[in-house]
C-alpha cells in the first residue's frame, strides 16, 4: 500500500498543496510551525477521517474560508484508488472514493492504513488511561469495521446517557430511557470488551519479541487488559451503579473506562514492573517504541499488505539504539517523514528517495 500523491485546498495554512510520493522514504524538512504537520494529518484524515491531534473539521478548514478539500490517490494490490474529503465548517464532511460518495464515515476507514508516530506517542505509557484507550481504539478501528461500529454507537451512547443523568432532577421521568440505554450499552460494549481482549492477546505476541531485542534480550514486555467490567459481570455491575450514576451523573461502568497495563521483567530480576507508575523515561520511551512497531506487524499480519508509516520528527527525539531499530524497521515500507533540518544522522543513514522543503505553507521537491 502506498500514497502516490496529495492534494490539498484551504487546509491549514496551505491554500493549495500537491505532492507525489515516492514509494520509499520522503522527507518534508523545514523549520518550525511551516505546515509539515500538517502534511500528516491531511494523510490521516484521508485514512480514519479522524485528525490525529483530535481537531474538530473548523478548526482545520483554512483562515477566513468556509471549506476544505483532500485528495489522496492510493495503490494497493496494484490497483488506484482516489479518496476525496470535502471539509465543511457547518456540515459534516463529505467522503467519496472514486467518486462516489460514501453514507457513512466509517466505510472509508481500511481503504488507507497508516501507522502515525509523533513525540507525544512516545508518553502514551505514562499518561493518563484516555491516552492508551485511544491507541488502541485508533488501531482496532482501521482493522475492524464492526468494532468502530459498535464503538460509535456506544460513545454516542454514553454521551446522551450522561446528559440524561444530569437532567434527572429536573426530569425524573426520563429514569425510564435509562433502563433502555442498558441494554444498548450491555450489546455494544460486549462486542468493544472482547475485541480488545483478543486484540491484547495478539499484541503480546508480537511486542514481545520486538521489545526484547530492542532492550537487547534485557527487559520482556507483556501489556494486560485492565477492564472496567467483564463481559460476564457487566450487567450485574450496571445494575448496581444505577445510584452511583445518578449522583455523579455519569455513567461509572463500562469499556469508556477501560485501561491496559505495561509490565516490565529484566533478565536480572525476578520483579515485575508496571512502567507506567514505576518506570524510568528510558523503559517507557522503549515500550512506546515497541508498541508503534507493533502496529507495523499487526497491519501487515491483518491486512496482508505493508500500512504507510507517518513519521512526524520523532526521530530527534530517540538516542541511537532506537533510531537504528526503527530504522531497520522501515524495509519495504513506505515512510513520509518531517524533521526540522537535514542533520548528519539522516543524511548517513537514511537511503531518501524524495526530499521536500516545506516554508510557511509552501512545498518544493529538491530531488
Amino acid at each position: 500500500m502506498i500514497i502516490k500523491s496529495l492534494e490539498a485546498s484551504n487546509f491549514r495554512n496551505y491554500e493549495e498543496l500537491k505532492i507525489d510520493f515516492s514509494s520509499g522514504t520522503n522527507i518534508l524538512y523545514g523549520d518550525n510551525a511551516q505546515g509539515k504537520t500538517n502534511i500528516l494529518e491531511a494523510i490521516y484524515l484521508s485514512a480514519t477521517t479522524k485528525s490525529h491531534k483530535g481537531s474538530k473539521d473548523k478548526e482545520i478548514i483554512g483562515f477566513g474560508k468556509e471549506e476544505a478539500h483532500i485528495r489522496n490517490i492510493i495503490e494497493r494490490d496494484g490497483a488506484e484508488y482516489r479518496i476525496d474529503m470535502h471539509l465543511r465548517k457547518s456540515k459534516s464532511k463529505g467522503i467519496a472514493i472514486d467518486g462516489q460518495k460514501i453514507r457513512k464515515a466509517s466505510d472509508l476507514v481500511g481503504k488507507l492504513n497508516v501507522v502515525f508516530f509523533s513525540p507525544e506517542d512516545l508518553s502514551i505509557i505514562k499518561n493518563g488511561p484516555a491516552e492508551r484507550r485511544r491507541f488502541m481504539d485508533m488501531e482496532l478501528c482501521q482493522l475492524d469495521q464492526i468494532y468502530l461500529n459498535n464503538l460509535a454507537k456506544y460513545n454516542k451512547l454514553v454521551v446522551e446517557r450522561n446528559k440524561i443523568l444530569k437532567d434527572l432532577f429536573e426530569h425524573p421521568e426520563n429514569s425510564i430511557l435509562i433502563e433502555v440505554q442498558n441494554k444498548q450499552l450491555l450489546e455494544y460494549g460486549s462486542v468493544i470488551i472482547k475485541t480488545r481482549e483478543k486484540f491484547i492477546k495478539e499484541l503480546n505476541e508480537i511486542i514481545g519479541p520486538i521489545h526484547n531485542k530492542l532492550t537487547g534480550g534485557k527487559e520482556n514486555l507483556e501489556i494486560f487488559y485492565e477492564p472496567n467490567t467483564t463481559v460476564d459481570e457487566y450487567e450485574k455491575k450496571l445494575e448496581h451503579a444505577k445510584d452511583k450514576d445518578k449522583y455523579q451523573k455519569q455513567t461509572t461502568i463500562g469499556p469508556h473506562k477501560d485501561d491496559f497495563s505495561f509490565i516490565v521483567k529484566s533478565e536480572n530480576s525476578e520483579k515485575e514492573i508496571d512502567i507506567r507508575k514505576f518506570g524510568s523515561q528510558g523503559q517507557q520511551r522503549t515500550a512506546s517504541l515497541s508498541l508503534k512497531l507493533s502496529e507495523i506487524e499487526i497491519v501487515k499480519k491483518s491486512k496482508k499488505e505493508n500500512p504507510v508509516l507517518l513519521l512526524d520528527d520523532v526521530l530527534s527525539e530517540l538516542d541511537s539504539n532506537r533510531q537504528n531499530y526503527l530504522l531497520s524497521a522501515l524495509g519495504g515500507i513506505q515512510t513520509i517523514i518531517t524533521c526540522t533540518g537535514l542533520d548528519e544522522f539522516v543524511n548517513n543513514r537514511f537511503e531518501i528517495d524524495k526530499l521536500f522543503k516545506v516554508t510557511n505553507g509552501t512545498v518544493s521537491s529538491e530531488n
